[in-house]
């Protein structure tokens, strides 16, 4: 009689041995993403920490005048006296360099006695066409004879004041090209002047950055001599052709009520802020772009993990990134690698956040 249930005993206890487990959950995909609009903090390693939550850099810079003034003789010449020295600040006439006048001397006395000669066949004519003794064919041939060698005598002289090289304007000589025991020629930069007036930041730009700024961009500049007094400009000339050399960009900052007697050639910090964001545009990794069709496209990582597509309009590919003209936001996380192995709609594991640009 007991048989019975302890067989239907046994048969259960086989049927729930031989019964699969539930299949476990699929574990989340491990992504890496960032924020955009975020800088890249170059002592952050692997933690993902960044050094500023804006998009700000800075560049080292030195003070420049807006306008440089090459200054030459306008004679050539041996220079027998340089005046001027680097970094010294000069008046509107004062006396820079001088040229051996010896040559000049003689030209404007041989110039002088050609006029004076002139002058002497002239008054003979006048007096000879009184008495109708010449045409006034030949009056009219001394007549302009004259005037040629007075010209000439005239053209002597000024050249021979060519001599002396003075400053037109005040400022302060940048840069000596020439020296004492040399022969320049005609035009040849002897001095580099920066005029008073206003005074700019010259920076460079790499390439793989420029197409992220824009003109009349707002601009802070410390100069190192005086950290604790930021000065307010904005980006007024960036450089359409890259240095052959160091292939970066020349640009210039201008400067807002600064003292136009800032010494020249200091070195100044220029930092901006909303650099990647100038004009809409923003910076992201290459990796970060997923291709749909013709569409590029990235994966925006909501708060709770789950990943969408976004349409993106890429403007250029740099070695800094992808530049992003329309579709983003700074601010908004997107996934910066793994791109290819997701889908819509899933959740994903976010491994160490990264700095994008």
């Amino acid at each position: 009689m007991n048989k019975i249930p302890f067989a239907a005993t046994l048969a259960a206890l086989f049927l729930v041995a031989c019964s699969e487990p539930p299949a476990p959950a699929a574990p989340l995909k491990l992504v890496r993403t960032l924020k955009v609009g975020a800088t890249i903090n170059p002592t952050a390693g692997t933690s993902g920490d960044t050094a500023n939550s804006g998009t700000e850099r800075s560049y080292s810079g030195e003070v420049r005048a807006r306008i440089e003034t090459t200054l030459g003789f306008r004679i050539p010449g041996k220079i027998v006296e340089r005046r001027a020295d680097v970094g010294q600040a000069v008046k509107p006439g004062q006396v820079l360099a001088r040229l051996d006048p010896a040559d000049a001397a003689l030209q404007a006395t041989q110039a002088e006695a050609q006029r004076a000669l002139a002058a002497a066949d002239l008054a003979r004519t006048r007096d000879l066409r009184t008495k109708n003794f010449v045409s006034a064919a030949a009056l009219d041939a001394r007549e302009t004879a004259f005037k040629a060698a007075e010209a000439q005598a005239q053209l002597a002289k000024n050249q021979a004041a060519y001599t002396t090289l003075v400053a037109d304007r005040a400022g302060v000589i940048g840069q000596v090209l020439a020296e004492p025991g040399q022969v320049v020629s005609v035009g040849q930069a002897v001095f580099r002047l920066a005029p008073d007036g206003e005074r700019e930041i010259a920076i460079s730009i790499p390439e793989g950055e420029v197409t992220g700024f824009k003109l009349g961009q707002a601009a802070e500049v410390r100069i190192w001599s005086g950290r604790d007094k930021p000065i307010a400009g904005s980006l007024r000339e960036i450089a359409p052709a890259a240095d052959p050399v160091t292939r970066t960009f020349a640009a210039r900052i201008s400067l807002k009520d600064a003292d136009p007697r800032l010494p020249l050639g200091m070195t100044a910090t220029v930092r901006f802020t909303g650099t990647a964001g100038a004009g809409g545009t923003l910076v992201i990794p290459l990796a970060a772009v997923f291709q749909q069709g013709d569409q590029p496209a990235v994966w925006k990582v909501g708060a709770d993990g789950t990943v969408n597509l976004q349409r993106v309009k890429v403007a250029a590919l740099t070695d800094a990134g992808a530049v992003v003209s329309e579709g983003l936001a700074g601010g908004e996380q997107i996934v910066a690698a793994g791109v290819n192995l997701l889908t819509a709609g899933e959740k994903v594991r976010i491994a160490v956040q990264a700095a994008g640009k």
